[in-house]
């Protein structure tokens, strides 16, 4: 089995899990573990009911994306793909797909988490948390705001 991290993506675009699990796909691998983060209609920290994130990213959060997939991939025998995206997305909109293929089922899984853990901690995105009554909160890297220039919602 051809290993190593064949997509990251960092975009604006709707994500296809069908294309992440192609990319993954290999005769060889016997195992395939996703991960597949949407947005929900609430959230503990929301004064309210959640409408709509809206996502900005880090100029470097692609690479960073690319890093981080890298990094926790290793030296695995494992393919993986991940994606985030940016912009404004609704409540069942997906935000985040990883997908990860082995030739066993513990190692898809823990590469997987992995991946989507250092997604939730290294990654420079930023999310705004709407409620229905319009308020809005940022969260993101230690809760730092947004770059005061509205950072970026695209990047690769």
């Amino acid at each position: 089995m051809q290993t190593g991290v064949l997509m990251t993506s960092v975009s604006d675009a709707p994500l296809d899990v069908a294309h992440h699990l192609a990319l993954v796909g290999d005769p060889g691998a016997g195992a395939v573990a996703t991960f597949i983060g949407q947005v929900r209609d609430h959230d503990p920290e929301a004064s309210g009911t959640v409408a709509r994130l809206e996502y900005e990213a880090h100029p470097d959060a692609g690479a960073t994306l690319r890093a981080i997939a890298a990094r926790v991939a290793g030296t695995h025998p494992v393919r993986v793909a991940v994606s985030h995206r940016v912009g404004d997305l609704s409540v069942g909109d997906l935000a985040v797909v990883v997908a990860v293929a082995s030739a066993h089922r513990d190692l898809a899984f823990t590469v997987c988490r992995e991946v989507i853990e250092a997604v939730k901690t290294d990654l420079p995105i930023w999310k705004r948390q709407v409620t229905t009554d319009g308020h809005g909160t940022w969260t993101g890297i230690g809760d730092v705001q947004p770059p005061a220039n509205g950072g970026s919602t695209s990047a690769s």
